[in-house]
């Protein structure tokens, strides 16, 4: 699965543009390193989002292409 679509499905980002943008401007990394929006995901990979001065972490658990939002909270875990 794609970085960007990982991100809307699992809640961490809103919308999958601005997700986009985000990869773009380099403050998400994925194992790491800079990551594009067209990075693959797979469950085990460390995510770092940088929102402003707040950094979050993530480990992804599980992918799926949609997800109601109580089950969003199970395709991550905080790091």
């Amino acid at each position: 699965m794609r970085l960007d679509k990982f991100l809307k499905v699992s809640r961490l980002i809103k919308r999958r543009t601005v997700a986009n943008e985000a990869c773009d401007a380099g403050r998400v990394t994925l194992n790491g390193r800079p990551a594009r929006a067209s990075a693959q995901v797979k469950p085990g990979d460390v995510i770092e989002i940088q929102f402003g001065t707040k950094t979050v972490k993530v480990q992804v658990l599980k992918l799926q292409d949609t997800t109601k939002k109580e089950e969003a909270a199970e395709l991550f875990q905080y790091l």
